[in-house]
């Protein structure tokens, strides 16, 4: 390694994106449900509206909207609407990034650097909260969910902070609904973090908000440590433009705006996240299709007895064989990408986005040809 690459980068494995498919190849003929995207484009209307906008209102020649107000303004109303807020969020309490990614870093630099901080994750979960902080230096602490309903090991998770003296853990990573698992946070998670002291901050990654439709924005006011992470990517259908955002206490939001790079997010994707937020009924009216779709392959797939297949509060689903042999997930990533469709091997099972009826069709026909031939292994 070059001299003056840290020592330490020798051990890391970047986050691989779309790791079964074709690397720099968007290949329509492959199915790719690995990636929790949503299986719909957007609709040609709207690129047509997308297309005006760039030709008639952005010039590409100047840096984009820096400070994002036009966003966070209809950012803060729709997360005011969708919630039915008494007391609406305003853009003081909106912070924009490139993807949930550059904000995820973000919290991290605002409150783990220079050794003041560790992070608390509950593994199998997203693993950029790892990646990215021990990219930065953190260290990151672990612990284990149940086996029968992936839960967080609370006793655990509170042990871990008690002894956690150098450095304190100092942030904690939760999605709701989980991912890679599909379970949204239970009862006794939800007492346990409003449990936590101020001085640690606790971040809630609503990625899959709109398919769960559950959401703890309405407890914000309440614990000003909490932060809310949500995308454009998913429900949205923006997964290209790269566009998330971060609900907090103003004060949170005042320091990320300090961590933040300028002109962070394009004046395209700005538009599009903005237009996206206008025609928001219309996109969002693909949602209960998806949910039907996804429990129609948590049926069918249940019915088969060599998997141990989960419920899902989003928009993919998680399975794992039965018997689990040695490179055995990989292997069937493998086969299932050699007859077309690409799902992703991840904390030891395999998750499976939810896709168009047809790519469901042939996930479930093609699963059933990897596994073993079983004459109820159908759909319908």
């Amino acid at each position: 390694m070059l001299g003056f690459i840290r020592s330490d980068l020798a051990q890391f494995t970047a986050y691989t994106p779309n790791p079964g498919g074709d690397s720099g190849k968007a290949i329509k003929s492959v199915d790719r449900v690995d990636a929790n995207e949503s299986p719909d484009d957007l609709p040609i209307e709207l690129k047509e509206k997308l297309t005006w906008t760039y030709q008639q209102e952005i010039e590409a020649n100047r840096y984009p909207d820096g400070s994002h107000q036009a966003l966070k303004d209809a950012i803060a109303h729709y997360v005011t609407e969708s919630a039915s807020l008494e007391t609406p969020v305003t853009s003081s309490q909106i912070s924009v990034g490139n993807g949930s990614d550059e904000l995820i870093r973000s919290l991290l630099i605002t409150t783990c650097l220079r050794g003041e901080g560790s992070i608390l994750v509950a593994n199998p979960t997203f693993s950029m909260y790892g990646i990215l902080a021990q990219t930065l230096g953190i260290p990151v602490v672990t612990v284990e969910r149940s086996p029968d309903n992936f839960e967080i090991n609370l006793d655990q998770a509170q042990r871990a902070i008690a002894q956690s003296e150098h450095p304190p853990i100092r942030v904690v990573f939760v999605v709701h609904p989980n991912s890679p698992t599909g379970n949204s946070l239970t009862a006794s998670e939800l007492k346990w973090l409003r449990s936590l002291p101020d001085h640690i901050l606790v971040v809630i990654d609503e990625a899959y908000f709109e398919f769960s439709q559950t959401s703890v924005v309405k407890e914000l006011a309440q614990h000003p440590n909490w932060a809310i992470l949500r995308t454009f990517s998913k429900a949205f259908r923006l997964a290209a433009h790269r566009v998330g955002y971060c609900i907090a206490h103003p004060d949170l939001i005042a320091a990320l705006e300090k961590m933040r790079l300028p002109y962070n997010l394009p004046s395209f994707s700005q538009a599009a996240a903005l237009v996206a937020l206008t025609h928001r009924d219309q996109l969002l009216a693909a949602i209960p299709p998806i949910i039907a779709e996804r429990d129609k392959l948590l049926a069918t797939l249940s019915e088969y007895p060599g998997l141990q297949v989960w419920s899902s509060s989003a928009n993919f689903i998680y399975i794992r064989p039965r018997q689990l042999k040695q490179n055995s997930l990989s292997q069937i990533v493998q086969q299932m990408k050699a007859q077309g469709t690409v799902i992703r091997n991840t904390g030891g099972g395999l998750r499976i986005t939810v896709g168009s009826p047809e790519e469901n069709q042939r996930t479930l026909q093609r699963l059933y040809q990897t596994f073993e031939k079983d004459s109820h292994f159908g759909y319908s």
